[in-house]
Protein backbone atom coordinates (compact mmCIF):
# COMPACT_ATOMS: atom_id res chain seq x y z
CA UNK A 1 0.00 0.00 0.00
CA UNK A 2 1.43 3.28 -0.83
CA UNK A 3 -1.97 5.73 0.49
CA UNK A 4 -1.66 6.58 3.84
CA UNK A 5 -4.37 4.33 5.90
CA UNK A 6 -7.80 5.63 7.38
CA UNK A 7 -8.21 6.51 11.27
CA UNK A 8 -8.54 3.14 13.37
CA UNK A 9 -11.44 2.39 15.24
CA UNK A 10 -12.30 0.04 18.11
CA UNK A 11 -15.45 -2.29 17.79
CA UNK A 12 -15.11 -4.74 21.48
CA UNK A 13 -17.62 -7.43 20.66
CA UNK A 14 -19.93 -7.85 23.49
CA UNK A 15 -19.82 -11.83 23.16
CA UNK A 16 -16.79 -11.75 26.06
CA UNK A 17 -18.99 -9.65 28.10
CA UNK A 18 -21.18 -10.75 31.64
CA UNK A 19 -24.68 -11.34 30.02
CA UNK A 20 -26.33 -10.57 33.14
CA UNK A 21 -24.60 -7.22 33.03
CA UNK A 22 -24.94 -6.22 29.49
CA UNK A 23 -26.28 -2.39 30.19
CA UNK A 24 -23.51 -2.04 32.26
CA UNK A 25 -20.63 -3.88 30.02
CA UNK A 26 -21.92 -1.44 27.22
CA UNK A 27 -21.74 1.61 28.99
CA UNK A 28 -18.12 0.69 30.31
CA UNK A 29 -17.03 0.47 26.71
CA UNK A 30 -18.25 3.38 26.48
CA UNK A 31 -16.75 5.11 28.94
CA UNK A 32 -13.56 3.84 27.90
CA UNK A 33 -13.58 5.47 24.58
CA UNK A 34 -14.53 3.43 21.95
CA UNK A 35 -15.96 3.63 18.40
CA UNK A 36 -18.27 1.46 18.21
CA UNK A 37 -19.51 -1.99 19.84
CA UNK A 38 -20.20 -4.99 18.17
CA UNK A 39 -23.50 -7.39 18.17
CA UNK A 40 -22.54 -11.55 17.42
CA UNK A 41 -25.49 -12.54 16.12
CA UNK A 42 -25.54 -15.99 15.50
CA UNK A 43 -28.68 -18.09 14.99
CA UNK A 44 -27.36 -21.81 15.72
CA UNK A 45 -27.69 -22.62 11.94
CA UNK A 46 -24.84 -20.68 10.03
CA UNK A 47 -22.76 -21.03 13.11
CA UNK A 48 -23.05 -23.37 15.86
CA UNK A 49 -23.76 -21.15 18.62
CA UNK A 50 -27.05 -19.26 19.61
CA UNK A 51 -26.51 -15.94 21.25
CA UNK A 52 -28.48 -12.23 20.90
CA UNK A 53 -32.10 -11.78 19.81
CA UNK A 54 -32.83 -8.09 18.85
CA UNK A 55 -35.08 -7.50 22.13
CA UNK A 56 -31.89 -7.86 23.69
CA UNK A 57 -30.15 -5.47 21.46
CA UNK A 58 -33.02 -3.13 22.43
CA UNK A 59 -32.75 -2.96 25.91
CA UNK A 60 -29.46 -1.63 26.27
CA UNK A 61 -29.30 0.65 22.97
CA UNK A 62 -30.78 3.58 25.31
CA UNK A 63 -27.98 3.01 27.56
CA UNK A 64 -25.18 4.65 25.54
CA UNK A 65 -24.85 7.07 23.09
CA UNK A 66 -21.98 4.69 21.07
CA UNK A 67 -22.80 3.16 17.65
CA UNK A 68 -24.41 0.00 17.51
CA UNK A 69 -23.00 -3.27 14.65
CA UNK A 70 -25.16 -6.31 14.29
CA UNK A 71 -22.82 -9.10 13.05
CA UNK A 72 -25.52 -11.27 11.49
CA UNK A 73 -24.22 -14.92 11.40
CA UNK A 74 -27.40 -16.19 10.58
CA UNK A 75 -28.80 -18.63 7.70
CA UNK A 76 -31.45 -16.14 6.58
CA UNK A 77 -30.89 -12.57 7.02
CA UNK A 78 -33.31 -10.85 4.73
CA UNK A 79 -35.81 -12.20 7.80
CA UNK A 80 -34.76 -10.15 9.99
CA UNK A 81 -33.42 -7.07 8.76
CA UNK A 82 -35.87 -4.77 10.23
CA UNK A 83 -35.88 -6.32 13.15
CA UNK A 84 -31.91 -5.42 14.56
CA UNK A 85 -32.58 -1.83 12.59
CA UNK A 86 -35.66 -1.32 14.39
CA UNK A 87 -33.11 -2.34 17.79
CA UNK A 88 -31.04 0.30 17.39
CA UNK A 89 -28.16 -1.03 15.08
CA UNK A 90 -27.04 1.31 12.21
CA UNK A 91 -24.69 -0.86 10.67
CA UNK A 92 -25.83 -4.46 10.08
CA UNK A 93 -23.35 -6.77 8.61
CA UNK A 94 -24.38 -10.16 6.70
CA UNK A 95 -22.58 -12.61 5.32
CA UNK A 96 -21.57 -13.26 1.77
CA UNK A 97 -22.52 -16.83 1.92
CA UNK A 98 -25.99 -16.59 3.36
CA UNK A 99 -27.24 -14.34 0.65
CA UNK A 100 -28.17 -15.73 -2.68
CA UNK A 101 -29.20 -12.07 -3.75
CA UNK A 102 -26.42 -9.92 -1.92
CA UNK A 103 -27.15 -7.12 -3.83
CA UNK A 104 -30.81 -6.90 -2.88
CA UNK A 105 -29.97 -7.45 0.76
CA UNK A 106 -28.19 -4.70 0.96
CA UNK A 107 -29.98 -2.53 -1.15
CA UNK A 108 -32.38 -3.36 1.57
CA UNK A 109 -30.35 -2.40 4.78
CA UNK A 110 -30.07 0.80 3.20
CA UNK A 111 -33.71 1.16 2.46
CA UNK A 112 -34.62 0.60 6.07
CA UNK A 113 -32.60 3.27 7.43
CA UNK A 114 -28.67 1.40 7.89
CA UNK A 115 -25.70 1.08 6.90
CA UNK A 116 -24.97 -2.07 4.64
CA UNK A 117 -22.21 -4.26 5.35
CA UNK A 118 -20.51 -7.48 3.89
CA UNK A 119 -18.54 -10.34 5.87
CA UNK A 120 -16.47 -13.03 3.77
CA UNK A 121 -15.43 -16.07 5.82
CA UNK A 122 -11.95 -17.49 5.79
CA UNK A 123 -12.06 -19.56 2.55
CA UNK A 124 -14.59 -16.74 1.09
CA UNK A 125 -12.19 -14.99 -1.78
CA UNK A 126 -12.29 -11.22 -1.55
CA UNK A 127 -13.87 -11.38 -5.30
CA UNK A 128 -17.54 -12.08 -3.96
CA UNK A 129 -17.81 -8.40 -3.13
CA UNK A 130 -16.00 -7.02 -6.21
CA UNK A 131 -19.63 -5.94 -7.65
CA UNK A 132 -21.51 -4.76 -4.53
CA UNK A 133 -18.80 -2.14 -3.46
CA UNK A 134 -21.02 0.53 -4.66
CA UNK A 135 -23.50 -0.20 -2.01
CA UNK A 136 -21.41 -1.47 0.91
CA UNK A 137 -20.16 1.04 4.02
CA UNK A 138 -18.04 -1.61 5.07
CA UNK A 139 -16.37 -4.94 4.35
CA UNK A 140 -15.50 -7.77 6.75
CA UNK A 141 -12.63 -9.72 6.72
CA UNK A 142 -13.18 -12.27 8.95
CA UNK A 143 -9.59 -13.44 10.58
CA UNK A 144 -11.36 -16.62 12.48
CA UNK A 145 -14.28 -19.20 11.54
CA UNK A 146 -17.22 -17.23 13.10
CA UNK A 147 -19.11 -19.12 15.64
CA UNK A 148 -17.01 -18.72 18.69
CA UNK A 149 -14.84 -16.35 20.36
CA UNK A 150 -11.51 -17.21 21.32
CA UNK A 151 -10.19 -18.48 18.56
CA UNK A 152 -6.48 -18.25 16.60
CA UNK A 153 -5.78 -15.31 14.31
CA UNK A 154 -5.61 -16.67 10.88
CA UNK A 155 -2.35 -14.74 9.35
CA UNK A 156 -3.05 -15.97 6.12
CA UNK A 157 -6.09 -13.40 5.83
CA UNK A 158 -3.70 -10.68 5.63
CA UNK A 159 -3.59 -10.95 1.94
CA UNK A 160 -7.34 -11.21 1.84
CA UNK A 161 -7.49 -7.83 3.40
CA UNK A 162 -4.83 -5.90 1.15
CA UNK A 163 -6.72 -7.18 -1.62
CA UNK A 164 -10.01 -6.09 -0.44
CA UNK A 165 -8.34 -2.85 0.29
CA UNK A 166 -6.93 -2.41 -2.99
CA UNK A 167 -10.56 -3.00 -4.50
CA UNK A 168 -11.85 -0.09 -2.29
CA UNK A 169 -9.32 2.00 -3.22
CA UNK A 170 -9.62 1.79 -6.99
CA UNK A 171 -13.56 2.39 -5.96
CA UNK A 172 -13.20 5.82 -4.79
CA UNK A 173 -15.59 4.88 -2.19
CA UNK A 174 -14.98 5.61 1.82
CA UNK A 175 -15.41 2.03 2.71
CA UNK A 176 -14.40 1.00 5.85
CA UNK A 177 -12.34 -2.35 6.41
CA UNK A 178 -13.00 -4.20 9.40
CA UNK A 179 -11.16 -7.82 10.56
CA UNK A 180 -12.69 -9.88 13.32
CA UNK A 181 -10.97 -12.71 15.32
CA UNK A 182 -8.18 -13.13 17.52
CA UNK A 183 -7.09 -9.25 16.90
CA UNK A 184 -4.57 -7.73 19.23
CA UNK A 185 -1.35 -5.82 19.28
CA UNK A 186 0.83 -8.53 17.99
CA UNK A 187 -1.80 -9.23 15.21
CA UNK A 188 -2.77 -5.60 14.73
CA UNK A 189 0.22 -4.81 13.72
CA UNK A 190 -0.22 -7.13 10.53
CA UNK A 191 -3.93 -6.73 10.11
CA UNK A 192 -3.50 -3.05 10.23
CA UNK A 193 -0.97 -2.39 7.24
CA UNK A 194 -2.64 -4.91 5.23
CA UNK A 195 -5.07 -2.06 5.10
CA UNK A 196 -7.74 -2.85 8.02
CA UNK A 197 -9.50 0.61 9.50
CA UNK A 198 -11.97 -1.14 12.04
CA UNK A 199 -10.64 -3.90 14.79
CA UNK A 200 -13.53 -5.86 16.46
CA UNK A 201 -11.53 -6.65 19.56
CA UNK A 202 -13.31 -9.55 21.18
CA UNK A 203 -11.41 -12.25 23.57
CA UNK A 204 -8.08 -10.27 22.80
CA UNK A 205 -9.36 -7.64 24.68
CA UNK A 206 -11.24 -9.45 27.22
CA UNK A 207 -10.80 -7.36 30.20
CA UNK A 208 -11.76 -3.57 30.14
CA UNK A 209 -8.69 -2.13 31.32
CA UNK A 210 -7.23 -3.85 27.61
CA UNK A 211 -9.80 -1.88 25.96
CA UNK A 212 -9.40 1.32 27.66
CA UNK A 213 -5.59 0.93 26.77
CA UNK A 214 -6.54 0.96 23.51
CA UNK A 215 -8.61 3.59 23.64
CA UNK A 216 -6.62 5.76 25.64
CA UNK A 217 -4.62 7.66 23.41
CA UNK A 218 -7.42 8.55 21.25
CA UNK A 219 -10.43 8.84 23.51
CA UNK A 220 -10.99 12.57 21.92
CA UNK A 221 -11.15 11.14 18.73
CA UNK A 222 -13.00 8.14 19.42
CA UNK A 223 -15.56 11.12 20.54
CA UNK A 224 -15.50 12.77 17.25
CA UNK A 225 -15.76 10.39 15.22
CA UNK A 226 -19.05 9.39 17.82
CA UNK A 227 -20.50 11.94 17.18
CA UNK A 228 -19.77 12.09 13.60
CA UNK A 229 -21.64 8.43 13.17
CA UNK A 230 -24.26 10.23 14.13
CA UNK A 231 -24.83 12.31 11.51
CA UNK A 232 -23.81 9.67 9.27
CA UNK A 233 -20.69 8.46 8.03
CA UNK A 234 -18.09 6.93 10.34
CA UNK A 235 -15.61 8.95 10.81
CA UNK A 236 -13.03 9.13 7.60
CA UNK A 237 -11.12 12.23 7.96
CA UNK A 238 -11.39 12.54 11.74
CA UNK A 239 -8.88 14.28 13.49
CA UNK A 240 -6.78 12.77 16.42
CA UNK A 241 -4.04 11.37 17.50
CA UNK A 242 -2.70 7.94 16.52
CA UNK A 243 -3.43 5.02 19.10
CA UNK A 244 -0.01 3.69 19.82
CA UNK A 245 -0.33 0.35 17.82
CA UNK A 246 -1.77 1.74 14.98
CA UNK A 247 1.83 4.00 14.60
CA UNK A 248 3.70 0.79 15.04
CA UNK A 249 2.17 -1.12 12.49
CA UNK A 250 2.34 1.92 9.96
CA UNK A 251 5.86 2.27 10.89
CA UNK A 252 7.08 -1.20 10.50
CA UNK A 253 4.89 -1.59 7.05
CA UNK A 254 6.38 1.94 5.81
CA UNK A 255 9.80 1.20 7.14
CA UNK A 256 9.72 4.54 9.31
CA UNK A 257 10.30 4.73 13.29
CA UNK A 258 6.55 4.95 13.67
CA UNK A 259 5.61 8.51 14.35
CA UNK A 260 7.05 11.58 16.22
CA UNK A 261 5.68 11.86 19.63
CA UNK A 262 5.37 9.68 22.63
CA UNK A 263 2.66 7.29 23.16
CA UNK A 264 1.88 4.24 25.32
CA UNK A 265 -1.30 2.03 24.80
CA UNK A 266 -2.10 -1.14 26.59
CA UNK A 267 -4.01 -4.44 25.83
CA UNK A 268 -3.89 -6.96 28.52
CA UNK A 269 -0.33 -7.92 29.51
CA UNK A 270 1.11 -5.88 26.29
CA UNK A 271 2.26 -2.26 25.90
CA UNK A 272 3.46 -0.84 22.67
CA UNK A 273 6.32 2.18 23.36
CA UNK A 274 7.79 4.25 21.61
CA UNK A 275 11.68 2.58 21.50
CA UNK A 276 14.94 4.16 21.54
CA UNK A 277 15.66 6.39 18.96
CA UNK A 278 12.58 6.11 16.95
CA UNK A 279 11.08 2.10 16.47
CA UNK A 280 8.04 0.63 18.39
CA UNK A 281 7.95 -2.73 20.32
CA UNK A 282 5.96 -4.33 22.82
CA UNK A 283 6.77 -5.26 25.80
Amino acid sequence: MTGELPSIEIAPSVLPADFARLGEECQALEKAGVDRIQWDVMDGQFVPNLTFGPDVIAATRDLVSVPFEAHLMVETPDLMLDRYIDAGCQIVIVHAEACPHLHRTLGRIRELGAQPAVALNPATPASAVAHVLDLCDLILVMTVNPGFGGQSYIATMEPKIAEVRAMIEASGRPIDLEVDGGIGPATAAGAAPAGANVLVAGSGATALAGVAGLCATGGGAASSRRRASVRGRWGHGAAGPMRSWQAAAMGRARGRGGVSGCWGASMGSVTWARVGGGGWGAG
